[in-house]
């Protein structure tokens, strides 16, 4: 599978937190030189590298680091409409499928043409008080709303569309997008969505005396979650929680835009990569040798 889009202005863009990220960056940096391109390597967090990114500077992103790291550069990424390339630094990687031992190869191909670009569903998060939008946020994972710092549970019900879904008391309720179907969600219990869908996976998180089945929206479809207690809280991908009161909604729907990612081969590269993590699981490999055992 091909593309006729090659890139010509690239970032290699590292996770501040991740110094060991910066000295693959520059080889990658170094051999695009190499090969003819610009490129430029900087921190995530870099205010200049950001406003440059946003300023339509570049035409491809490579992120060097773990999920975490791909995370934040669709954040950054999917507004512009930057595709991302990830070169897996972490330990798992659902997001990224270029390891770093392969990555000459693989930038060959993408020099060549020999990729592809896969849209993956934003979720735009917006939270209103009193009828009064608070703030909005955009997610690749998930937006949750979950308890605060007590251990009591939140009682929150769920509406799509407009209609009346259910209530819950449970720790929290996860709205998902497919990507993040591997993140939290599949930890709470929810499937596993292939990553081309568009729909919103809805989990609920240690649900007590309520609905414990998660719920796949219809393409299109929002959900709005209302807090109806005190001590809880919203995450959008992990970031920073928002304080909630009671009578809070928390508004989910589809973003404008999508994130977008260089993939290279077939389009079955995702359950390739899935399996590989799930034989990495330790719990998986405890099964294997209990089963020699006896």
């Amino acid at each position: 599978m091909s593309t006729s889009f090659i890139p010509k202005q690239v970032v290699v863009a590292v996770h501040p937190r991740f110094p060991e990220a910066l000295y693959e960056a520059q080889a990658i940096v170094d051999y695009l030189n190499e090969k003819g391109l610009d490129a430029a390597i900087g921190s995530l967090n870099n205010e200049d590298l950001r406003k440059r990114v946003k300023a339509g500077e570049f035409d491809l992103l490579i992120s060097v680091g773990g999920d975490g790291t791909v995370l934040r550069a669709g954040h950054l990424c999917a507004p512009c409409d930057v595709p991302i390339l990830g070169i897996n630094m972490g330990k798992l990687g659902f997001l990224i499928q270029v390891q770093r031992d392969s990555w000459h190869e693989m930038i060959d191909k993408m020099l060549l043409g020999d990729f592809w670009i896969e849209k993956r569903l934003m979720l735009r998060v917006e939270l209103f008080r009193a009828g009064e939008k608070q703030g909005t946020w955009h997610a690749l994972n998930e937006a949750v709303v979950s308890r605060g710092q007590y251990l009591n549970p939140v009682h929150i019900s769920a509406s799509v569309d407009g209609l009346q879904l259910t209530t819950y008391v449970a720790d929290g309720l996860i709205a998902s997008t497919a990507t993040g179907s591997t993140a939290y969600a599949l930890a709470a219990g929810g499937p596993i969505l292939p990553p081309e869908l568009r729909n919103i996976l809805i989990v609920p998180i240690a649900p007590h005396l309520s609905i414990d089945r998660a719920v796949v929206l219809a393409e299109r479809s929002s959900v709005s979650i209302t807090v109806h207690s005190e001590n809880a809280v919203l995450s959008v991908d992990g970031q920073t929680p928002i304080g909630l009161d009671a009578g809070d909604r928390v508004d989910v729907r589809s973003a404008d835009y999508s994130a977008k990612f260089i993939r290279f081969g077939d389009l079955d590269y995702f359950y390739r990569n899935l399996t590989a993590h799930m034989d990495q699981n330790p719990s998986n490999r405890e099964v294997e040798i209990y089963t020699v055992v006896e």
